[in-house]
């Protein structure tokens, strides 16, 4: 089918607005980005007309009738919340602020996080020929949790290595002023050595909370220093990667005004069966894979012990094990936490 049209003398580039009304029978020309004339409720491509003399131009095809128009109020009507508050601002988001002219934002930065190792025995990288000796033992965590920062969306500042000594860890812990959260690994234990809750009190701090029935990770400690929250982490590279995950990770989150901060919890098929030890709630490494069909599956890593690092550097969950579960068989479900899961939920499943 073929139509017939007048063309109109007017021409519409992009940035130019029309000034004329355009009846039936009538089309004019038109360039992409220009607002359509009064009257028009389609835009033909140019290769689907044909100009003819006296004004005229055949439109040999119609397949796009009715369309190419962008209707006012399509994609945002007046009153309406375009970004609301808690929303992570990714190119998406920030092209729609553009596009409304919103220049400013309020937003949360990103927390600055200060980081304290301590301990007689650890050493950092430039002490490599005693490390590989066996005579200092390497702040690996320090790295860790760097990383882990990072990665939650913080930025780190490292405090150093504080020595057994309260002299030294008060000297270090004053450093942590003007940080949104402190977080210390090793020294919050029961040993004669593990200073860190006595100095933080000394420092005019507050503790909250210390020792959770888990393993790893059972000598943790949440408290005040500075007006900002201190979390003591296990000095264990397991304890402290599992007790950041599960605490010092939300935290972040919040910080950063995410409206849902704690990872979900997925059901999964024991693939082995799993015996364990104290009466404790258990955080295990496990690699979480997908069955035929759908269903999850979980296996552990291997050996769980708090220091074996290369455990948790293969797992891609925790697999959580109830306290009251000294023995669960190969086949029955229980829930695990994956650790690259980017759902979130609002209260902790765990």
């Amino acid at each position: 089918m073929r139509i017939d049209v007048v063309l109109t003398a007017e021409t519409v580039a992009a940035g130019a607005f029309p000034l004329r009304t355009i009846g039936p029978g009538e089309a004019t020309r038109i360039f992409t980005g220009a607002p359509v004339p009064q009257g028009a409720d389609t835009v033909i491509r140019q290769e689907d007309t044909l100009p003819v003399p006296n004004e005229r131009v055949v439109i040999g095809n119609l397949r796009d009738a009715g369309r190419n128009v962008r209707r006012r109020g399509e994609d945002i009507r007046r009153g309406e919340s375009v970004v609301v508050a808690g929303t992570a601002l990714g190119p998406a988001q920030l092209g729609v602020l553009a596009s409304i002219a919103h220049r400013q934002v309020l937003v949360h930065r990103a927390p600055r996080v200060a980081i304290l190792g301590s301990g007689d025995e650890i050493a950092d990288l430039d002490e490599k020929k005693a490390i590989l000796s066996g005579k200092k033992i390497a702040s690996s965590n320090s790295y860790t949790l760097d990383a882990l920062i990072r990665r939650a969306g913080g930025v780190p500042r490292d405090l150093g290595i504080a020595r057994d000594t309260k002299e030294s860890l008060r000297t270090h812990l004053r450093r942590a002023r003007g940080a949104d959260l402190i977080i210390t690994s090793a020294g919050v234990s029961v040993g004669e050595h593990d200073l860190v809750r006595e100095v933080l009190t000394e420092l005019g701090g507050e503790l909250k909370l210390w020792r959770i029935r888990m393993r790893p990770g059972a000598p943790l400690g949440f408290g005040l220093l500075y007006g900002v929250p201190w979390i003591g982490l296990p000095g264990n590279p397991v304890s402290t990667m599992v007790t950041f995950e599960l605490f010092v990770r939300p935290a972040l989150r919040r910080l950063q005004g995410q409206p849902l901060p704690y990872r979900r919890t997925v059901p999964v098929r024991l693939a082995e069966p799993v015996t364990l030890g104290p009466r404790l709630r258990h955080f295990l490494r496990a690699v979480v894979t997908a069955e035929p069909g759908g269903a999850l599956a979980a296996r552990l890593t291997g050996p769980q012990g708090s220091g074996i690092l290369t455990s948790m550097a293969r797992a891609n969950a925790l697999l959580i094990v109830p306290e009251d579960r000294a023995a669960v068989p190969a086949g029955e479900t229980l829930d695990a936490l994956l650790l690259d899961d980017p759902h979130h939920v609002a209260q902790p499943p765990y």
